[in-house]
This record gives structure tokens, sequence and C-alpha cells, in this order.
């Protein structure tokens, strides 16, 4: 079968050898570092180094190199852990890097020397969980860096070598490491020579054969003799290869073992050409695969089928198996996969998946990717669906349109029942004649059987994670409001396991102008419950905040509520309210991970918030303030513990890599700052919520005045010379006038309808000028539906509305505040007068 990309990297994904592969204590046929450097030539490896920390941790020290390009590259001896090298930022941070060899450029230390273009770089840490013990070291020999495969096989090199560093501890002088590391992968080599028969294996290609080194004599028969007969035709392609065949080459086989056990192998080779062009060489490795793969044997394809459809999870996946599973064995030209969706038939996978290798009226119905087609177009399926039984059509057989050219020589229609529907269809067509015989009738009918179940189990799966994400993306703010004097961006990653939505949640809510509030959390658990707890936190936290209330209010009324909700639930949250204008903000937290703030110099550190009880546990519990102060260029994180800590992942050493990570990026670019916050998270247990603010402090600041009204007779006249002095001060007299109008509207509806203090606010921010008055009444005023001549109020907010650029009311802690913002007018070029200026009279 195809592999997915397991050619790029050369080699296929090992595993580790069972314990009966253990050194038999005969010499091995191939010197051990000839074997290595075969192994990684294979893997896209050029280079492999170990560098350790010295006894006072100030420095890398290269202790051992492994490669077949050990003479053209050289790597420093030393490196300092303080320094700027691959290696030494992969040690502090604990995560790998991956280099391309533009990436490698831009470091100016640690990479190979002489510098080339085309080499890429990995650096692996070795770690336990006492600790980082060095660097894995690797270079590499390809400009398009590390592929999947190759990453793989290369964390798993690297904990190989973690092994036999640890065996080794308490020794001087370290045992040779990458070796011994490799051969625990059970990666084995070979060099055959067509011209004589000859194979040159080393002992680990012996033992996964299952021939002893005593029992080998070098000959190619002797290693086929151990081969099941059914793969041998694919081995001699190998053994004797053609002119035709140079380059390199990937197959499956199985060997039969003493035992009786039947083993499958992986093996990758490459043809090396002499000078007249022949076959001189073959080179290649081999590895033991975990999973039953395809043959002539038609039990050990449907028990191949079994075991790839029981790990495909999804649609695309069960096609993708399917493609696989009968394209190349039953030499296949098109294989087509379809949904059956109400009266439509959806066509999940195409092979080959170009539009020109389909019938032309298949091209007319193309919608985006696929097409997509009622069934009642195409009676044949409608046929085969509607009876649930195989139809095989042999060569020249007259079909629809829409089937004439998809089996020229032969179509077979496969409905795919699953307990007492039809999930689909799938077609699998020839070019040339093509003779159904009944042992494929038996694979067809078994593989429709399969696939059928797996459609069905893979589409339910399928909707409910497309049922999970709309959940998820509804109880999550689309889009972040633009703040002014910062910038706010989030990330939200879900879970791996189980259905994919949890209880991470975040927002950023714009108080005022100046003032916005963060807020993170998380529900208990991962399921549509803590979702929905989530949305009716996160929704009630916005309304707590947006009435005015301050931030341990806000979480006093967010935890009363989770408690009357009589839930089994509880949920942490950490809450910011930040001055953009002076730089100050004020942080809650309940039961939640401290967040942490990076400092204009690249300083990092967690804010000491007072901590108090989880949401929704104890309704008296009282969650504490804690005041920070903000210098532009201030970056304030907020992560849940998805981020930092997992089960192989405490808490504190979490921590300490993300404060690193938020240490090294560049908060120029706060999205790309999240981005490498989150690292490589694919294998999370949890889900993750990430919020970042960097403050840059307000461009223009406002000009504010304040005055609390008197309950005197007077006191509106009080208000408006008031704002006539501010509005003089500022130099905005030309909106002295509506100024006045409005601030007498509403200071006399403040001291008619409500009681308590009123208060007036006046702030100049550019070319407005904002009018605030403040009461203690919750209530917002309402304007008149009607006016007629004999109304005797109702006019006065129609006339601050017509006034005013804009005019709303919004909720206070404690009551309310009605506003309106007036535009300041450009003021006209004053013309030249040779008479002396007089300026405006006194007060009014």
């Amino acid at each position: 079968m195809p592999h997915d990309g397991r050619a790029r990297a050369g080699v296929s994904e090992p595993r580790a050898c069972e314990a009966d592969a253990a050194d038999t204590g005969s010499p091995p046929p191939v010197p051990e570092a000839v074997t290595s450097e075969r192994a990684l030539t294979f893997a896209g490896v050029a280079l492999t180094a170990v560098y350790l920390p010295d006894a006072g941790k100030q420095e890398l020290r290269l202790v051992e190199t492994a490669g077949r390009a050990r003479s053209e590259h050289g790597l420093p001896e030393r490196l300092p852990l303080s320094g700027d090298s691959p290696a030494a930022h992969a040690f502090r941070a604990g995560r790998p890097l991956w280099l391309t060899p533009a990436a490698l450029a831009t470091y100016a230390t640690g990479g190979p020397t002489p510098p080339r273009p085309e080499v890429s770089l990995a650096v692996l840490p070795l770690g336990t969980e006492g600790g980082r013990l060095g660097c894995l070291v690797v270079v590499g020999a390809s400009t398009d860096g590390f592929g999947a495969e190759q990453r793989r096989f290369l964390e798993q090199y690297a904990d190989a070598v973690v092994v036999v560093l640890r065996t080794g501890t308490g020794r001087p002088v370290p045992s040779p490491l990458l070796s011994p590391a490799l051969r625990s992968l059970c990666v084995g080599s070979f060099v055959i020579t067509p011209d004589t028969g000859l194979i040159e294996a080393d002992e680990t290609m012996l033992e996964l054969a299952g021939i002893t080194p005593d029992d080998f004599d070098g000959k190619a028969d002797t290693l086929l003799a151990h081969t099941l007969p059914e793969d041998m035709h694919a081995l001699m392609s190998v053994l004797e290869p053609a002119t035709q065949t140079v380059g390199r080459r990937e197959l499956e086989f199985r060997v039969r073992r003493p035992t009786g056990e039947m083993r499958w192998l992986s093996l990758s080779c490459q043809v090396v050409a002499g000078f007249d062009d022949r076959p001189e060489q073959v080179l290649g490795v081999v590895t033991a695969t975990s999973v039953l793969r395809q043959s002539a044997d038609d039990v050990s394809r449907i028990q191949w089928l079994t075991a790839a459809l029981d790990d495909a999870v999804t649609v695309r996946d069960v096609s993708r198996v399917v493609v696989t599973a009968l394209g190349e064995p039953l030499g296949a030209d098109r294989v087509a996969l379809a949904e059956l969706q109400d009266d439509r038939l959806a066509v999940t996978v195409l092979d080959p998946p170009e539009p020109a290798a389909w019938p032309e009226w298949w091209r007319s119905e193309w919608r985006s990717e696929w097409p997509d087609a009622p069934v009642s177009a195409l009676p044949t399926l409608q046929m085969a669906l509607r009876d649930g039984r195989m139809d095989l059509w042999s060569a020249g057989a007259a079909l629809e349109p829409g089937l004439a050219g998809i089996g020229a020589g032969g179509l077979a229609v496969l409905p795919l029942p699953a307990k007492g529907w039809v999930a689909g269809v799938c077609l699998v067509g020839w070019d040339q004649p093509h003779e159904f015989v009944p042992e494929e009738r038996f694979l067809l009918t078994a593989t429709a059987a399969l696939v059928g179940q797996a459609l069905k189990r893979a589409r339910a799966h399928d909707a409910e994670q497309e049922l999970a994400t709309m959940l998820q993306r509804s109880l999550l703010p689309r889009r972040l409001p633009e703040l002014p004097g910062g910038t706010a961006v989030a990330r939200y990653l879900p879970a791996r396991r189980g259905l994919q939505v949890g209880g991470d949640w975040y927002d950023v809510i714009a108080l005022s102008e100046d003032r916005v509030a963060l807020v993170i959390g998380d529900v208990q658990g991962h399921s549509a419950g803590a979702a929905t707890i989530m949305g009716q936190m996160r929704t009630a936290i916005r309304a707590y905040a947006v009435e005015g209330h301050p931030p341990d209010v806000v979480v006093s009324h967010a935890n009363r509520l989770l408690v009357g909700m009589e839930t089994d639930l509880f949920a942490t949250c950490c809450y910011a309210e930040l001055d953009m204008e002076e730089g100050n903000a004020l942080f809650v937290r309940a039961g939640h991970i401290a967040p942490l703030v990076r400092h204009p110099d690249g300083r990092t550190e967690e804010v000491q918030v007072a901590g108090g009880l989880p949401l929704g546990i104890l309704a008296d519990a009282e969650f504490p303030m804690t005041t920070c102060a903000l210098a532009p260029g201030t970056v304030i994180a907020m992560v849940t513990d998805g981020l930092v800590e997992a089960v192989d992942l405490p808490l504190d050493e979490g921590m300490d890599r993300t404060r690193a990570a938020l240490a090294a990026a560049d908060p120029a670019d706060p999205g790309q700052m999240a981005d490498e916050l989150l690292g490589e998270l694919d294998l999370r247990e949890d889900d993750v919520a990430l919020l970042l603010l960097r403050y840059d402090g307000m461009k223009t600041r406002p000009i504010r005045a304040g005055w609390a009204v008197w309950r005197l007779p007077d006191a509106v006249m009080h208000a408006r010379r008031f704002t006539a002095r501010a509005l003089r001060r500022w130099k905005v007299e030309e909106v002295t006038d509506a100024a006045l109008l409005v601030v007498s509207e509403l200071v006399t509806n403040g001291l008619m309808h409500t009681q308590g203090p009123v208060r007036v606010d006046l702030m100049l921010r550019g070319d407005r000028v904002r009018v605030s008055v403040s009461d203690t009444s919750p209530r917002a005023p309402a304007k008149p539906v009607i006016v007629d001549w004999d109304a005797t109020g109702g006019r006065g907010l129609l006339l601050v509305e017509a006034m005013s650029e804009s005019f709303g009311s919004v909720p206070v802690a404690g009551g309310k505040q009605v506003w309106s913002e007036l535009v300041v007018p450009r003021k006209e070029q004053a013309r030249v007068d040779s008479g002396p200026r007089t300026e405006r009279g006194g007060p009014p």
C-alpha cells in the first residue's frame, strides 16, 4: 500500500524492540558505527550530536557525534547556556526547535560550519522527570526542513538517548550514546550486491527476520527463505533491480520467525547505479511494523481493513482507507465514495482527485471541492441503493451519462449497508476490461459491509464535532474590540480527546473609552454541560461589568449566580480591569492561575494576585483586589491550565516554560506572540485559552472636569457656569451654546426625577466634548413617543438628541449616567486685522 510520508523521511516509524531482542552476545556482522550512519542517512539526517551541560551548568559540551557528514560539517565544542545558539535556546525553553535553512541563518552561533544554505537543523532537549540532561542536535540534509515522520523518528531517537544516559548515570565519562540509542529502536540496515547475490546485514536486521548471526551465510537466499511466498515477488524486485528502478523504493513484506510468529516488516531502499548505469548496490533499512498490512491473501486484507477502519475517526479518514484498500490491490483506475444525505449523494473522496478524470456530467455538477447530485439523476445508483445489492457491470455495459466514463472496462457499484439502512455508495472503475472473479466478489462484499458501519460511525463523530465546534464558537467572542492604547489577541484550542468542547473561556469588555476588562476562566469538565455553564458565566460577568461594578463586585456577583444554579460544576476565573489612560490594572483571582506580565525590558513575572475560592463553592466568598502599574510596552498574559499543566508537566514547570516563551517572543506582533506561547500542542489533554493584551498607552489623553450639583433653586445656573468656565479654559467655546443646553436639560431631569446626588462630568478628547450627568436612579430616561402642543414636558431629551453627535445612557455603580457628545467645529483661519483683538466677556 502507498505510504503516507514515509518516503520523504526514508525510514518507517520504528517501535521499541521486544524483550527477546536482547543482545545475543555474538559479534555484529557490521560495525555499529556503519549501521548508525546507514539508518540516519535514510532518515534524512546528515549528522547527529549530543551536548551535555558541564558541572557548573554554564556551558553545553559536545560529547559525541554520529553520521556520514562528520567530515563535512563541524559543530562547536562548547556553547554557553546563556548564549543565543539554537541548542542553548532549546535547552532553556525545554521545547524542540525545527529550523529550516532560512530560520537557521538567523542564528549567529551554534550552527554547523562551514554554513551552507541547504542545511536544516533540529535541536531536541533530552529531558527526564528530574530535569533536562542535555540536547540532541540534528543536521538535516533537506532544504525543506524536517517532515512529520522525521520529527516523530527523531523524537523517539532522543527518548532512546535519554534512556542510555540514565543507565550511565554516575560514570565520569559518558559511554557511547548515539549508536546504542539507535539500535534500541530496532532499525536494521543492509547492503545488497545484485551481481553476486550477497547481502551485508547488521544484527538488528537479522533479528527482525528471525535469523541468528551464526546461522547467516551472507546470501540473499537465506533471507528469502524466511519470507512468505506471497511476498516473494516484491522482494525479488529489490534483490534483482532493473536499470530503470534506480532511485528510492518503499515496500512491506512478511517473514515467518522460528517460533511460527508472522511479522510485518517495512523496507526502504535505494538503488545506486555504477559507471555503466547498471545497478551496483542496493542500500536500505528495515523496521518492524506494528499494524497488519495488505497482502494477496483475502483474509489478511480484511484483517487489515478492519484494523484500519477501527482507527478511522472522521468521514475523510474512512474515505482514505477505502481508496487504499480497493484501489491498488484490485488494480482499479478510479475509486469514489459518496455519503447518502437525504436524497442527495455527497462525494467525500475521489481517486484520482483531478476533475478531468471523471465524467463530463460530474464536472458540470461540480459544486466546490466534490460534486453533489440528487440520487434520482443516477438511476443505476438509485436502484442499487434501494435494493442494497452490489452491482457489477462488465466492459461495454450501457450506463447513464453520469456513470459512463467511470469504468469503461468494468464498474462495481457497492451500496454501504449500516444496520438496516444504506450509509452511502462506493464506485470502483477500471479502464481496461476487468473480470470479476469469485474471490474478488467476496472481498468487495466484505469491504462494503465494513465500510458502511465505519461510515455511519464516522458520520456521527463528524456531526458531534461539528455541533461541538458550533457550540464553542457561539459561546466565545467572535472578535475582540479595538482598544484605545492597547491591542488584545486571544487563542482557543479544544482538547483532543472526547467531545472537543470545554469550559475554557475568555472575553475583552470595553467598559468606556479609557477602561477595559479582561476575563479568562475555566469551568470544570469537558462536556456540553461545561460549555453551557461557561456561556452563562461569560454572559453574567459581561453584564455585571457593563453595569459599572468594580472587579471584586463583578466576580462576587458571578460567584453567587453560579452557587444559585445548583450545579455540581465549579469554575475558576481571573478578572482584570485596566485604566488605559493612567496605566493601572486591578486584578481579581478566583481559584485561577495567576496572570503573567512581560515588562518593556523583557523581564517576566507572575502578578502576585491575592486568590479567592473558585466560583460556585461558597456564596459568601471574598475576592480581594490587587493593583498593578503598567508601563507602555507591557504585555499581560492570562492563560488556562491546559497550557501550563498536564499529566507529565507539573504546574510550576509549565509556568516557567510559558514565562520563558513570553520573554523570548517579540511583542511587536501580539498575534505571533500568542502562537509562540501555544507552541506545539497536538497531543493536549485539556482545552486551552490564552488572552494577551499589549498596553501601549493612550496617544491622546483626555482633559476632564467634574462638578457635584447642589440641590438648590439655582443649581442649574451653577452647573451652567461651571460648564462655561471649563469650555473657555479648554478653548472650545464653539460648543458652549450646545453644551449649556445639554447641561440644563440633563441636570434638570436629574434633580426632578431622582433622589440623591447629581454630578456633571466634562471630558475633551480630540475634537469631541463629552457631557455626562450621573444620578442614583437606575431607570434610563425615556423619550416621549408623541409630543403635541399641549404637552408640558418631554421636549428636553429630543433637543439634547438633536444637538448631540451621539447620545445615550449607561448603567454605573449605584445608578446611571446620561451622556452626550458634541463635535468641536474646525476653526476658520482668523483674518488679519490691524486693530486690537478683544476677548469674550466674563462668566455668564
